[in-house]
């Protein structure tokens, strides 16, 4: 079970002393509103690149600039307490702002994965990881799930209705 970290000071300290020991970070980051198998092929292929995975969740407030006020469809409690249940996830923490940037410049990973729907020359943080020396790196299978997808196939096929338990 990973552990849910949300203070970023205390983060950094726990990352800085692992890497201090010669393991590799690596962080992976989004918003986990309505859990796929594009998420679970993500973090493994996250996972894959190190020894520990820190995964950061978007806040409420943060998803609901990002994608509207109907989002998220879970609260950031429950998406901490799935996420962390995930056995690859070693931390498990939140963000506020609409970038990881101010997070991955205090965390200072040694590698910032990013799923397919990014380039290693598209990833908007990648002159931030560069300047301090981590990698882009892009994982995962191709971007054809997406949270909206499901969504709208629930809303096609149950409409208003309640779906039968």
């Amino acid at each position: 079970m990973a552990e849910v970290v949300l203070n970023h000071d205390e983060l950094a300290q726990k990352t800085r002393a692992l890497q201090a020991q010669g393991r590799k970070i690596v962080f992976a980051n989004g918003c986990f509103d309505l859990l796929h198998v594009g998420h679970v092929r993500y973090l493994r292929g996250a996972k894959a690149l190190g020894d520990v995975l820190v995964l950061a969740l978007n806040s409420d407030d943060s998803i609901r600039r990002l994608k509207g006020k109907e989002r998220p469809l879970l609260p950031l409690e429950d998406r901490l307490g799935v996420l962390s249940a995930f056995e690859m996830v070693d931390f498990v923490t939140a963000f506020e702002d609409d970038t990881v940037t101010p997070l991955l410049l205090k965390l200072k990973p040694d590698i910032h994965a990013k799923g397919t729907d990014y380039t290693p020359d598209t990833v908007p943080e990648k002159d931030t990881v560069a300047s301090y020396g981590g990698k882009v790196a892009v994982v995962g299978d191709p971007k054809d799930h997406a949270s909206k997808n499901l969504i709208g196939e629930i809303l096609r096929k149950y409409g208003q209705a309640q779906p039968k338990p």
